[in-house]
């Protein structure tokens, strides 16, 4: 019994979905049906038959026209063809007025299609996160319970095939994980205690427990989906201007054929039959529907095509922006370099023991999440070094950090802020053959002078260096932008290929090179972590955060990539490049199809059936050619 009830259920969502398409087909067999009539000389049943196809073709869009026009006091497309239609009955032309609003009930049936079927990828993301969970409580045998009933804090079990159904961290087990529907990353990732997993992900093999960390409305994967459809609700400034200019379309076209009724009589000679049909013929080619549609459904397909391969997208306008890129400046740390620096070199200053020495640094350090202090914290470790100093720090955002260690203050950071002078000359000159290796070098100094320095190395990412070279490729200039020295800077930067660099950059110091740049390019992105780099991010033309998925990437830049990938923004680049020369191909053959349309009217070239077939007929392509955006290669 309940299996019957949800295939009628089935049923009848289906024919909601498909409504528009069903009545258009039920209105070309009245209209079968009513030709057939009228060539028995059947005239009254054909005729009558014609008022049903009218009515059941064209309700939905009349309604939907009627609503628009009184909502915002504005006309608009449906109304001029509503309007060509009963114009068309009026003087005796049923079979063209009931085609007309058949072939108009395809056109906006298709388009619906489009609309239906960009979202339709964030609807199967939406059903990728399961709707029950193994919940763990002490000893007793896992149960299923509806995820929906979970809260922060509960013990999960995820067995081989399933998917994860919260935000969490593992405890207990290890596996690999499919993150594809996240990330867009096809390859799975080995997973072990302590790290993060996340809702909608498969557990393809070794069974694990996790603990839930996030309620199921904060959920990364929620996010996302409401990111996605936030994005596709959001419109370009192109469809924004189109919208607007429909209106006026719109009026012009009314007023226009208002005239055609008339001076086409007086002036040229028409029989007043001829003047009205062919201001009926007018009122069907002049109507922009083809125009209208020319942004809409290929921006939709963009985002969604975007969404599927780990880029999104917080609107049609940051897909514009893209497509006009000429500049993106990167931040090095993470984002070209593998982001997790070694130590290579800790020399002390003579007379000091180096183990105790190092003790202190890790001490100050392990208070520190930046990358260079976790380095330093894990050298210490991989040293057999157990017990670190007892300190409290205080951060000097752009510099280093000031560390107490039994009442002993210590500057930790740059040459310049320890004593340019003495860590030049500190250790036989070393800081000038590390840096020249591409090393970055960090001092320690106490009230007595230096005390230590840790040089550490960062290695450019392999995907990088393509990646880099694929936007050159496009045409875009790759400018990083990093707090390291001259030095370290050059040496990365050769390596990596980029255009050009800018070394010792301060958070400030970013915001002012980006101005630069715009000046110079006009259109600029910034690659960052949505954090640090959240002042040069809102300055970019375009901020593209590069978090592997965090929340904070999510809320602060344009483009979120998912994974830390480079090569994700040549393919959003060319993703919006196609995006754009699509719009275009719609934009000047819709107007093409117009122009041609209403000088073949006014020549009495073309009658109403040809009329409506080359409207209607231009409007279903461009739709169909937006829809080419939902193609993965691009």
């Amino acid at each position: 019994m309940e299996y019957s009830n949800r295939e009628n259920n089935n049923l009848i969502e289906n024919i909601k979905v498909h409504a528009e398409l069903i009545a258009a087909i039920m209105a070309g067999l009245f209209i079968l049906l009513a030709w057939r009539l009228d060539t028995n000389d059947q005239t009254t049943a054909s005729v009558l038959l014609y008022i049903v196809a009218f009515c059941v073709g064209g309700f939905a869009k009349a309604k939907e026209g009627i609503e628009e026009t009184l909502e915002e006091k504005k006309l608009n497309v449906e109304l001029l063809m509503i309007l060509a239609a009963i114009g068309s009955a009026a003087i005796g032309y049923w079979t063209e007025g009931a085609i007309l609003i058949f072939i108009f009930a395809i056109s906006g049936a298709l388009e619906t299609y489009a609309m239906n079927k960009s979202h339709r990828e964030i609807s199967a993301l939406m059903n990728l996160q399961p709707e029950e969970a193994w919940l763990v409580r002490g000893g007793f045998e896992p149960m299923k319970v509806a995820v929906s009933t979970l809260k922060i804090g509960d013990h999960l079990l995820i067995k081989p095939g399933e998917r994860v159904p919260a935000d969490g961290v593992i405890f207990k087990g290890q596996s690999s994980i499919d993150e594809s529907a996240i990330s867009g990353e096809p390859l799975p990732i080995a997973k072990f205690e302590g790290d993060e997993v996340f809702a909608g992900t498969v557990n393809l093999n070794g069974s694990i427990t996790m603990e839930m960390t996030k309620p199921n409305s904060e959920t990364l994967f929620q996010k996302i989906i409401m990111l996605v459809q936030s994005a596709q609700s959001e419109k370009s400034p192109s469809q924004q201007f189109i919208e607007k200019f429909e209106g006026t379309y719109v009026k012009f076209v009314l007023l226009s054929v208002a005239l055609m009724m008339f001076l086409p009589h007086f002036l040229i000679g028409w029989d007043w039959t001829t003047t009205f049909y062919r201001a009926m013929v007018l009122l069907v080619v002049a109507s922009p529907c083809a125009l209208v549609a020319s942004i809409m459904p290929a921006t939709l397909a963009a985002i969604s095509n975007g969404a599927k391969n780990g880029v999104l997208f917080k609107g049609g306008l940051h897909l514009e922006h893209l497509s006009v890129l000429r500049a993106l400046a990167v931040d090095k740390t993470g984002t070209l370099t593998q982001g997790k620096p070694v130590v290579t070199e800790f020399i002390v200053r003579d007379g000091l023991d180096k183990n105790a020495t190092l003790a202190v640094l890790a001490g100050i350090e392990a208070q520190s999440n930046h990358p260079l202090a976790q380095a330093i914290t894990n050298y210490a470790k991989a040293q057999r070094i157990s017990q670190f100093a007892q300190a409290t720090i205080e951060d000097i955002p752009g510099w280093g950090m000031k560390g107490y260690v039994n009442e002993t203050e210590y500057l930790i950071g740059k040459p310049d802020f320890v004593g340019e002078e003495e860590a030049n000359t500190f250790a036989n000159n070393a800081l000038s053959k590390l840096t020249a290796e591409g090393k970055t070098v960090i001092f320690m100094r106490d009230t007595e002078g230096i005390v230590a320095l840790a040089a550490l190395k960062d290695t450019v990412r392999d995907e990088a260096k393509k990646a880099v070279a694929l936007l050159k490729e496009l045409g875009i200039d790759v400018i990083m932008l990093t707090g390291d020295n001259d030095k370290t800077a050059n040496v990365i930067a050769k390596e990596a290929g980029v255009t050009e660099y800018v070394a010792e950059c301060l958070p400030e110091t970013k915001v002012t090179e980006m101005k630069r740049l715009l000046a110079q390019h006009n259109f600029v992105g910034m690659v960052g972590d949505g954090i640090n780099d959240a002042p040069a991010l809102a300055t970019a033309t375009t901020g593209i955060a590069m978090g592997e998925g965090t929340d904070v990437a999510l809320e602060t830049a344009d483009v979120v990539l998912m994974k830390n990938d480079l090569s994700k923004i040549a393919y959003a680049v060319r993703l919006s490049r196609k995006m754009q020369r699509i719009v275009k191909q719609n934009i000047f053959f819709s107007i093409g199809v117009i122009v041609l349309l209403i000088a073949s009217n006014f020549l009495q070239v073309v009658d109403l059936p040809l009329g409506v077939i080359g409207h209607e007929g231009s409007t279903i392509l461009v739709i169909l050619n937006g829809l080419r955006m939902l193609n993965k290669n691009v």
